[in-house]
């Protein structure tokens, strides 16, 4: 195998890495963690307690992830003939990853938000606070999946021909 397929296959091992860290980390905490912890602690001081070490602890990995998907989602671009740029519509393939990473944006402003915002609020939160924590992170992890459904179009565009 030459040397430029394993670089970019190893671009693409990290950039998938990061992909599962992120949006693998909102999915399972909004499906399992915070059901669970919900029933199991109610929504007193045990389970903010709970959560805010949780988001800590998250925080740190996302932050990574999202400084490695920007490091390497640039260099997969690149790899692609079809790429006209950040941000452009000019064929198919650009406009759906223009979309994607529009929606990428928003995630790392809602995961800032809740980290750097939200996370940082002292004493115990408001009903509509804790509420708004789990909304966003609801959407997040809604806009995680639909990341994913448009990296699965790219990858077909980058590989299938149009019939």
């Amino acid at each position: 195998m030459p040397a430029k397929q394993i670089v970019f296959a190893l671009i693409t091992f990290l950039h998938d890495l990061f992909t599962v860290i992120w949006v693998g980390g909102l999915i399972t905490l909004g499906i399992t963690v915070l059901p669970a912890a919900k029933e199991a602690l109610g929504k007193g001081p045990q389970m903010k307690k709970l959560m805010d070490t949780i988001q800590r602890r998250l925080s740190t990995l996302v932050y990574i992830s999202i400084v490695g998907l920007l490091v390497t989602g640039l260099l997969q671009a690149r790899h692609n003939a079809a790429f006209q740029g950040l941000f452009t519509f000019g064929n198919t393939y650009s406009a759906v990853l223009s979309i994607k990473h529009i929606l990428v944006l928003v995630m790392i402003g809602v995961a800032l938000y809740r980290s750097l915002v939200l996370g940082r609020r002292s004493g115990p939160p408001s009903p509509s606070q804790g509420n708004l924590s789990v909304t966003l992170l609801l959407l997040n992890m809604s806009l995680g999946v639909i990341v994913l459904l448009l990296s699965g179009f790219t990858t077909a565009l980058s590989v299938v021909p149009p019939a």
